[in-house]
């Protein structure tokens, strides 16, 4: 039997990069935890601050790139995302908590906390959209 023109499925638009840039940005992040891991207690270097603020500009970037979606299934992405955010904010400040009773002070504390802060929004964020974005989108 041949197919029908009539049955021919319509190809989907492109989906911008958003889960690439965001495991990119969860890549940076780590790399620069490892290697404040490596250096701790002593201040951070250069290399983790460039690499956290690295992850924040692709973080950003996926923050565009969704805004610019014209349908998109948003309650999902935020059901789905706020669930996600709260668990990685728990598994965050549980980090947190070991590096303050191990008397981690002053500027290698704010960056590791920053970076705990991206891990969790670049953790919630590849979930809620790799949910979101097989979801219909809701009906305007």
């Amino acid at each position: 039997m041949r197919a029908q023109p009539s049955d021919a499925v319509a190809p989907e638009a492109p989906s911008p990069p958003v889960t690439q840039l965001v495991i990119g940005s969860l890549a940076l992040v780590l790399v620069g935890g490892i290697l404040m891991a490596a250096q701790f207690p002593d201040p951070p270097l250069t290399a983790p601050v460039l690499l956290l603020m690295g992850s924040a500009v692709l973080f950003a970037g996926c923050m565009v790139l969704l805004t610019r979606q014209p349908v998109f299934a948003w309650g999902v992405l935020a059901q789905v995302g706020r669930w996600a955010l709260l668990a990685y904010v728990v598994i965050a400040g549980m980090i947190e908590y070991s590096f303050i009773h191990n008397h981690a002070t002053g500027t290698p504390l704010l960056v590791l906390t920053l970076m705990l802060v991206m891990f969790s929004l670049d953790v919630a964020l590849s979930i809620g959209y790799s949910v979101a974005r097989f979801a219909e989108p809701a009906q305007r």
